[in-house]
This record gives C-alpha cells, structure tokens and sequence, in this order.
C-alpha cells in the first residue's frame, strides 16, 4: 500500500491525513480549507481543484451537498473494470459500474493484461494497522485473475523468424515476451519488418502470446517506418474521416458582405503576422497604432476559427478529439483540415480574414489604461518570419521597422514587468533538423530564442491575461464557466531535492515562507551564463507542475498570473476555440441558458485537452529522437564534449551539448572502479579512487552503438 510521507506534505497528502484521521465523517470544501487554515482566495481555489482531482483519481468519496469522505472499496474482493498499464510497469483498473474508481496493480499481479483488456481483479485485504489513524493508505490494490475480454488495441513490433516459425518483438518493453505469428496470420510480413499486430491469445504469463499481423509499416530502422511508427504508438490519426473532409471543402472562403457589416472592418490598417519560416498555418497577427506621445494601441488579432467551425459540427468533434495538432520533427498532425488550417482561417498575406482581436490601450511604461475584445476583418499586410523581424530589429531597416522597433521595446518592457511581478524565465532549448533530398537529417540545429520570438511571445501572453481578466472583471455576480490555463504551485519535495542539488554547484534557494516564483527566477538569474545553466534548468523544469486547463482558476504559478486563459492560437489547440465561442456568447447574450448549463462539457473539454497535449509533447519528443538517432548512426566511434544530463542506477545519461542529443553510459561501462550511486545528490562515487561523476559534470564521451530500431544511443567516457 502507498504511504504518505509525513517530513514534506504537499496538500492533497494534508487533505488526506485529515479525512483519513475521521473516516466516519464527511467534510464540506469551507470546512477543509478551516482545519487547514487555508485563507488566500488562491488557496482555496488550489483546494477545491484538488479536491475534484482526489475523487477523479479515486483517492476520495465524494458524499451528498459537495461533502468529501473516505474512500469506499466495492463490497465484493472481486470486481471488474478496464486495465492500464502505467510507464513503471504497474496497471490500474478502472472500475466498471456500479462499483466506481480504480484499483492499482503492481507489476507482479498484473498476469498477461494488456492495455483496454476487461478484467476480473481481487482485492488485497487491507490490515487493521495501515488503517490506523497514524498511516494512511491509498488507493486499494488488488491482482488481475482472469482476462474476460481481450482488446484488438494494435500493438507495433519487429517481425522475427527462426526456422519456420515467426514471431513478432514488441516495441513496448513491458510486453517481455515475443509473439508468436501462426501460418497464414503474418499477412505477408518479412524478417526486418515493422508491423502493427492484435494479441489474440495468452493464457499464461510464462507463456508466449499468440498474434496476428494487421499492418506492414515498412522496413524497420528507416526514418520514414520509425516516424509512422512513432504516430502508431501514440495513436494519433493520419488521415481525417471523409465526413469531415466533405464538411471542410465545403466551407467558402468568400466573406459575405453581412458579415463584415456586423464587424469592425480594420483592412486598411497595418497589421502583420511573425512566424517560423517554415509556418503555414498563421493563426496571430498584431499591429501597433501611437495614440500620443506616452500611450500606444496594440493589436493582437487571432483567426477567428469558431466562425468556420461550428460546435458539434463534424469538424468539431472530430477537433475535440485530436485535442491539438501535432508538429513532429519532420511533419504536422493538424487539428483541422488544411483547407481550414492552412486555407480559410489562416492569416495568409493580401487575404481578406475574419478574425477576434483584442485592442490594449498601453503606455510606453507598459502599463494598460483600456482594452477591448472585438470581432474583425483584417488583411495581413506582410507575413515575416523570425529570421527577418531579428535582422530588421538589428539593422534598423526595413518593411515597418519604424512600428517593428518600437514593438520591440513595448515588448522589453512587458518582459521586464512580468519578471518583476514573478514571471519564471526558463531557458528551455530545443532543435530543429536540416533534411537533405530524400529527408534524411543532415544538421541539428539549436533553435535560437531571438527577440523577435520574445516580441511576439510577450504580446500573446498579454493577450491571454486580458481575456482572462475580462472574463474575472465582468462576471462576478454568476458563475461563468471558462476554461482558464492553470499552473498549480511546485511539490515542496521537489523543491526541496532542487534546492540540495543547486547547493553543490554553490547556489542557495530560499524555501522560507513558501516557494514563490520570484525566488525561483533569482537562482535562475544567478546562474545565467554559467556553464551549469543549461542542467539547473532543466532540473527546475522537472521540478515545476504541469500546467493544465481547468474551469476552476488558480492562477498560473510559473507566469506569475492570478488570471490566465489561452485564446491565441484556435487553428491549432482546441481550447482556443472553445474560448472564443464563450467570448462570443458573453459579449452577445451575457446571461443565456445556454451558458449555464456549459459547465460540465467545459470540464470535460479541459481534461480531454490536458490529457491529448500531454500525448502531443510525448509524440514530438520521440519523433525527434528518430532524428537524433539517425544523424547520429554516421557518427560511431567520433568523440564529443558532453554533460551528464541525468543519474540512475543503472548508469547517467548524457548530453551532447551543441546538438541536444542525449544518450546513456551504462554502469557496466565504467570499469576503472567500482561505483556507490548517491541518488540524494546525483552522484557516482568511486569505491576505491573516490572520482566523482556528478549531474552537470562536463565529460568527453564518445559514440559506441546507434540503434535505429530501439532509438537509443550508448557512450562510454573517454576522459
């Protein structure tokens, strides 16, 4: 059973000592937030937000008029649900009706369960002692018994053979068995291909499964079979429904004339769109009027995507579940059709273009006098890149650089103010790939952050707090359902774990009377130009929640924002659409029926978003280690300069600094000394020489074993 640990409590673990100290009793939310003497308003937001998330995860029980209680098993030890099974190995079983919640399953107990199969699972008894009132044990577990129906979910693998008979080696490393592929189920694959294929039957774990091939992907190890592989096993779609095409080609781009009557009509004014060079969907735009000497009218006009895009449209369904388009390292996933993506609503140059705008009336200080949300038509006058802005902020020269210069400076002040107020500034790096013809990566190049990135970051984030705060302002007298983005406070353990492992390289993180975001970015500062930088970085990152969308706002830590929401990019995250068609609804019919009654699709809509981002950034990062990997293979046997990026037991990570490519020195690699593992401070120790490898150590390295199929990368020190 899970133990809380008492030294370092985050919240849910306090909320869960004290309901589990009475486990007859039921508490209101006001009476939780009293016994905890949570008084901030940001506090009890952070308390009810939590509160939903311990009844979602099964960890409470919700009881009548918005009371919370102890857990409650299902009155039977057998029971069945759905499995999961987790990254570490273990599962969870979701509980089917009229039992409710979940049941965890250590690896051990989980028998031949796969991803989707409905199973029977018996319940641990739960001892008198870790029911004491001193221990808290959460949630229950129990031991999959019987597979009552398998799933057809598609797995992917590498076809295999000996003799005659052919198996399949699954990808997935927690499926540690081959597949055994009777005659006439192999539907033609060869040795050396990848495949997607259905486990059809396994009755016993020491057993191999049997299975059937569905899909030929392609030769294994080749860039394109990796990336399709990479899309098949985080099930993302590759092509949309007919329905939905049909939908999208039907759409005219033409604007009526009524419509453009009923919106303010900005064509003839300067406005002008900043992107990648390789952009081409183009979902922002802004625009800068001086109105005197000191004060300034920014525009930040977005597509306006909800006018195309009607709610439960086919397009929108189809929107909803694909949640956010999906850029991997050499290709896009969109969330809309292209003839909409990168067609009709985009912010394409010399093209007539509906969009939502929002104008800030702001001084040279920074400060904003007024603002107002408005439906538009604009014409993007120019389509810029990063690249092109940088040289124009350099040189002083060039398409409306007198407005492009004075943005920049607006835009140095925003920064400079939202440090000051608490915004965090990470550092975060990342790649992008040179291709040759046949799109086999031949450079890794660092994405440099210019000041053109800055200008246009620092505008959006305006925006987004406007509209935020908009919606905060002007409904107070009823409850508005909004979908804000929320970035809760870090967990103090990790807090705690960042502020030991900084102390090595001599910084100091004050932890008194609570982490803030200020005291986050001065370590941050301090360190900023060091050769440690990059490595603290990242550690701060890992040790920072994970900003999501919620209806329940509790402000975004990391920002320094009480009120923050996203509305800048609808072409691409469906959340952004979503708000605009409540902007829309609130600036039309304040007090409809139909806002009232929204807020249970809004949660639904927040924790499906939350849920297909996360997916998302897990896609993104594999396709780019397809790339990695495969740059890499013509690089064997070459030395670089690295830094260990990570420490396990089983042996540290490493980074090659220029290109951002990170592979493993296995521990049976360092033969010169027996090495002790000191995971409190990240350290290998040498038993008998006392040499020290540490997190963030520089190291020569050099390049043993590349391999496509595994997408990994061995190094061994050389120095």
């Amino acid at each position: 059973m899970v133990v809380l640990n008492k030294k370092y409590m985050t919240l849910e673990e306090k909320i869960l000592k004290l309901i589990y100290k009475y486990p007859n009793e039921t508490f209101k939310a006001h009476q939780l937030a009293r016994r905890l003497s949570l008084k901030d308003e940001l506090d009890i937001l952070t308390l009810q937000n939590t509160l939903k998330e311990l009844v979602l995860t099964n960890k409470l029980s919700p009881a009548s008029r918005k009371k919370y209680g102890v857990y409650k098993p299902p009155k039977s030890n057998h029971i069945i649900g759905v499995f999961t099974r987790l990254k570490n190995g273990s599962g969870i079983v979701k509980l089917n009706p009229p039992d409710e919640g979940n049941v965890l399953i250590s690896a051990n107990y989980i028998s031949t369960a796969l991803d989707d199969d409905i199973v029977s699972v018996a319940i641990f008894p739960v001892s008198l002692k870790e029911t004491a009132n001193d221990t808290e044990t959460l949630p229950y577990e129990g031991e999959v018994v019987e597979i009552i129906k398998r799933s057809k979910k598609p797995l992917i693998g590498v076809v295999d053979k000996n003799k005659n008979i052919f198996f399949v080696i699954p990808d997935d490393s927690r499926i540690r068995r081959d597949v055994f592929i009777p005659p006439g189920k192999t539907l033609g694959a060869r040795p050396g291909n990848k495949v997607t294929f259905v486990i059809e039957e396994w009755k016993y774990i020491n057993h191999n499964p049997e299975g059937r091939v569905i899909e030929i992907i392609g030769k294994a190890g080749e860039i394109k079979t990796e990336i399709i592989s990479v899309i098949h096993q985080f099930k993302l779609p590759l092509t949309f429904p007919n329905n939905v095409i049909t939908e999208a080609e039907n759409v005219s781009e033409e604007i009526p004339h009524r419509v453009i009557k009923e919106r303010l009509d900005f064509r003839d004014e300067v406005c002008f769109t900043i992107d990648p060079e390789d952009a081409k969907d183009f979902d922002d735009a802004v625009s800068l009027k001086e109105i005197n000497s000191s004060t300034y009218e920014l525009g930040v006009h977005i597509a306006d995507v909800s006018h195309y895009v009607k709610e439960g449209s086919k397009i929108d369904h189809e929107a909803f579940s694909r949640g956010t388009s999906v850029y991997l390292a050499n290709d896009v996933i969109p969330m809309l059709p292209e003839v909409l993506s990168n067609g009709i609503c985009s912010l394409v140059p010399k093209r007539d273009r509906l969009a939502f705008s929002v104008f800030i009336t702001i001084t040279k200080q920074g400060k904003i006098i007024d603002y107002k949300l408005a439906k538009t038509v604009i014409n993007n006058k120019r389509r810029f890149s990063y690249e092109e802005v940088q040289e124009i902020l350099e040189s002083g020269a060039g398409d409306y650089a007198d407005t492009l210069l004075i943005m920049h400076k607006l835009s140095q002040t925003l920064l400079k103010n939202r440090l000051k107020e608490g915004s965090i500034d990470f550092e975060s790096t990342e790649v992008k790939f040179k291709f040759d013809k046949h799109g086999n990566p031949i450079q890794i190049i660092r994405k440099e952050r210019l000041d053109a990135h800055r200008l246009v970051e620092d505008f959006m984030l305006l925006a987004n707090k406007v509209v935020a705060e908009h919606i905060k302002a002007g409904r107070k007298s009823i409850k508005t359902p909004f979908i804000y983005r929320i970035h809760d406070r870090p967990d103090p353990d990790k807090i705690k774990e960042l502020a030991d492992f900084v102390s090595q390289f001599g910084y100091t993180l004050d932890k008194g009377d609570g982490m803030t975001s200020k005291k986050l970015q001065k370590l941050l500062d301090s360190c900023r130009g060091k050769e440690e930088e990059a490595v603290i970085n990242e550690i701060a990152i890992r040790s920072m929640a994970k900003a999501i969308y919620s209806e329940k706002n509790i402000g975004h830590f990391g920002l320094g924002f009480k009120h923050y929401t996203h509305f800048t990019s609808p072409i691409r995250r469906y959340p952004d659409l979503v708000v605009h068609r409540l902007l829309t609804d609130y600036l039309t019919e304040p007090a409809s029926k139909k806002v009232k009654e929204s807020h249970a699709t809004i949660n639904e809509i927040c924790v499906q978003s939350s849920a297909r981002e996360r997916l998302a950034i897990e896609a993104e990062r594999a396709s780019i280690k397809v790339m990695q990997v495969e740059f890499m293979k013509r690089h064997v046997g070459d030395d670089f300069r690295a830094i260990i990026s990570g420490i396990t037991k089983f042996g540290l990570f490493i980074e090659i600094m220029d290109l951002l490519v990170e592979g493993l020195v296995h521990i049976r690699d360092l033969e010169d000394d027996y090495y002790v593992f000191d995971e409190k401070n990240y350290t290998y120790i040498g038993k008998r020489t006392k040499k020290r490898y540490r997190l963030g150590d520089k190291v020569k390295v050099q390049v043993v074993r590349v391999s496509s199929i595994d997408r990994q990368i061995d190094f061994r020190i050389i120095d």
